[in-house]
């Protein structure tokens, strides 16, 4: 059974070798899953002399070819390199297609797949770590020391540092996706540029409080299983000029604090003491709220929501045309979700 550990995922992401032909990447964090998945089409590429190729496929590239993704893996290619097929999982491409590609023990190129948050009993997810020319990768959001890594990662071709109190405030800010926090701390080290350190001021105006306030409506009205007011919340935000994925970051965060002080409350904490001790601390605007969205929102569906947001971010980095729409259906999603436990 090969599913790699997290202390191992950093080295073999960078430095895939030859062990695996089949990668599977999984998980809650859509945007860690797609940045991991490129960088280990890139590495794999650049290991080939000359160069392998990279092909990425979904569902509508095999639509009308069903055979599209076996036929770039198991064919040798006559020139370059080996191709590397990033293969995003769907109605189409699923467990029933891609397992017979991993009985074949052997393949002509390389497969990453990246899926959402699968159970471990999941068929994907064990075809994976049973086989033994594959290998299974978590994608989880990144805790404070994770974020803490990000930031300097982004920071230092600035030339810049952070302030302990900026550096709080950001990690509030920070979400569940990967790709969005690096896109926020960009953001960051632009305004900021020319300054040796970034200070609380300049998180407080990159990220303004008016902004924070306008996105916690939309948060607490679809936590709270108001499905009018969420979706009026949203369009009052979306015409005041806010882009879609903050609202879908903001959601990311949010029901990533309930998973955690859900996690927390489970081992017999109360609900009071578990938001008091959360770190970084709960905004006072925010603590209330989410003292009652834990008593209304269960584990599963709040995995059930993850996964959603999850899918809904992947989406809108792919159509940046429709972002304003997809905001709009996950927001309707998580407010029916929360519905029946009300």
């Amino acid at each position: 059974m090969v599913s790699v550990k997290g202390f191992q995922v950093a080295a073999l992401v960078k430095t895939p070798g030859t062990r695996y032909d089949a990668f599977l990447l999984h998980g809650s964090d859509a945007g860690l899953i797609s940045e991991r998945g490129m960088a280990l089409a890139k590495a794999v590429a650049e290991a080939d002399n000359p160069p392998g190729e990279i092909v990425r496929l979904n569902d509508a590239d095999v639509e009308n070819d069903p055979d599209r993704l076996s036929l770039e893996l198991l064919t040798i290619p006559m020139f370059g390199g080996r191709k590397i097929v990033r293969a995003e999982t769907g109605r189409r491409i699923n467990s029933q297609m891609i397992k017979p590609l991993l009985e074949a023990k052997s393949l002509a190129g390389v497969l990453i797949v990246e899926a959402g948050n699968l159970k471990k009993d999941d068929s994907l997810r064990s075809a994976f770590e049973k086989s033994t020319n594959a290998a299974a990768i978590a994608c989880y959001p990144d805790d404070d020391r994770g974020l803490d890594s990000i930031i300097l990662d982004v920071l230092k071709p600035h030339n810049m540092s952070i302030s302990p109190g900026a550096r709080q405030q950001l990690l509030m800010r920070l979400g569940a996706d990967r790709v969005l926090s690096r896109g926020e701390i960009e953001k960051l080290a632009i305004y900021a540029r020319g300054q040796r350190e970034i200070t609380e001021d300049d998180v407080e105006a990159v990220v303004a409080d008016a902004a924070e306030l306008t996105l916690d409506r939309v948060v607490n009205a679809a936590a709270a299983g108001e499905r009018e007011r969420a979706v009026d919340e949203l369009h009052r935000a979306l015409a005041a000029g806010e882009n879609a994925q903050s609202i879908i970051l903001a959601l990311q965060r949010h029901f990533t604090r309930l998973h955690r002080l859900g996690a927390v409350i489970r081992t017999g904490k109360s609900i009071d003491q578990a938001v008091t001790d959360f770190r970084p601390p709960l905004h006072f605007r925010q603590a209330d709220a989410i003292k009652s969205q834990l008593r209304l929102w269960k584990a599963d569906t709040i995995e059930k929501a993850l996964n959603g947001i999850a899918q809904t971010a992947r989406s809108a980095r792919r159509s940046s045309i429709l972002e304003d729409l997809l905001a709009e259906r996950l927001v309707l999603s998580l407010s029916v979700l929360a519905r029946p436990q009300k």
